[in-house]
């Protein structure tokens, strides 16, 4: 219903307006006034350059992405109960925050390749419903192999909420209106990874872990009534139903060196940053900390720090490029896991914090940098950035188990260290470097 709409308001984009937003030569006021009333719909404002997304649109992008990661790790603030409480080992653990990571990487690809069949908003709409479900069935788990399935089933809905929004943004918005999106977009995922293992962590000792899950499903239904009346409905989206061109789609991105790039470096970012905070948790529990879940909760208010500078990283994507600002974050995240190494946990926290926001800029700058440089099958290239990401943490929560059961806190630095060197060569020899066209 809402393709032909669409259709028909890009035709008089088209014929209204130069690539400049003044009027055409041939233009009538009729075909203006229909042009500045589709922007308005879209939540643009006209300005002297380019058109400014409205911050009722701004503030949606985040709440998109803040509901969606709500759910992704909140687990992890009351990890050190769960193994109490059902008798779990470190590697249990893990995979149980493992569970919905992998089904994000699993899902990704395939639900990128039915929304650009499909459509977009009805997407996004319908995974925040149906994320609310397994959120809530979650307080019924009787152990812990059934909170891996719960956990795995949050997991299928996320992509058609994360996967779709890029793709969204990248075809509705273009140049300096992006990477604004996106950096609210990541700000929002950002603030909804805090949110979540903060809420949990103080739900827990209000209320139980177990009626903690039903208040965080109860948000989430009110988050996707909001996006349900707020997200504009696409204009420019041109339905693509057809299987075999998807695949052939598919073939051209996995050569695609924007694309393969961007998915390494989102495998090496969402290893470290899963190793990281899903341990750490148990570090922090054990002597001499002795942390409690509260506590615990509290150490993620890093989080908030990322959701100032995903923003302002924007400013150095125009200047530096992707290319440049990846290696930089990069190298601020290795020093922030080093000072973890250290015992006063006033240094963990400020290591922890440098840690993570040099992971949130790599992750808004790969994300702009497939937004501005993949031009076709946006939403399947998104997908497969997302698989990479994703897969990325399946194993981060896999290994860093592992290599905490066999060495604690110590091993497990090392070992993301040695990913996060990976990312610096990804970004040092497999980005083009190219400035973002985003002046």
């Amino acid at each position: 219903m809402n393709n032909n709409a669409g259709s028909a308001n890009q035709k008089i984009s088209q014929s209204s307006y130069s690539n400049d937003g003044q009027h055409g030569s041939g233009s009538s006021s009729s075909l203006s006034s229909a042009k500045s009333q589709a922007s308005d719909d879209n939540g643009l404002v006209d300005g002297s350059s380019y058109k400014k997304p409205s911050w009722i649109l701004k503030i949606t992008m985040g709440l998109i992405s803040m509901f969606a990661f709500l759910q992704v790790y909140s687990i992890q603030a009351v990890l050190p109960v769960l193994v109490a409480d059902f008798s779990a080992s470190e590697v249990q653990a893990g995979m149980v925050v493992g569970a919905t990571v992998m089904a994000i990487a699993i899902m990704s690809p395939f639900l990128g390749m039915l929304s650009d069949a499909v459509g977009r908003k009805s997407f996004i709409v319908g995974a925040l419903f149906f994320l609310a479900i397994p959120t809530a069935f979650i307080a019924h788990s009787p152990n812990i192999g059934w909170m891996w399935v719960w956990r795995f089933m949050q997991g299928l809905s996320v992509p058609g909420i994360t996967v779709v929004t890029i793709a969204y943004i990248g075809e509705e918005f273009d140049g300096r209106a992006v990477t604004e999106l996106m950096s609210f977009y990541v700000s929002g995922s950002v603030f909804g990874g805090f949110m979540g293992r903060f809420l949990l962590g103080h739900l827990h000792e209000l209320i139980g872990w177990r009626a903690g899950y039903y208040v965080m499903a109860a948000m989430t239904l009110i988050g996707a009534l909001w996006v349900a009346k707020m997200l504009p409905s696409s204009r420019q989206f041109v339905a693509n139903p057809k299987f075999r061109s998807a695949i052939q789609t598919l073939g051209e991105h996995l050569t695609n060196r924007y694309v393969v790039t961007a998915c390494l470096l989102g495998a090496c970012v969402l290893f470290s940053l899963v190793g990281c905070f899903t341990f750490i948790n148990l570090h922090l529990a054990e002597t001499p900390y002795e942390l409690s879940t509260g506590a615990l909760a509290n150490i993620f208010t890093v989080y908030l720090i990322g959701v100032v500078i995903t923003p302002l990283s924007t400013k150095l994507l125009r200047r530096f490029g992707s290319a440049r600002t990846v290696r930089v974050a990069v190298i601020v995240s290795i020093l922030g896991m080093l000072l973890t190494l250290v015992t006063p946990l006033w240094v963990v926290i400020i290591g922890l914090a440098l840690m993570s926001s040099g992971v949130f800029v790599t992750q808004s700058a790969t994300i702009s940098y497939i937004a501005v440089n993949v031009k076709k099958g946006r939403s399947l290239a998104s997908g497969l950035y997302y698989m990479g990401y994703y897969a990325g943490g399946t194993l981060g929560a896999w290994i860093c188990g592992m290599a905490y059961a066999r060495g604690q806190w110590s091993l497990t630095v090392w070992l993301l260290l040695f990913v996060q060197v990976l990312a610096l060569l990804v970004a040092g020899f497999g980005m083009v470097k190219t400035k973002s066209r985003i002046s």
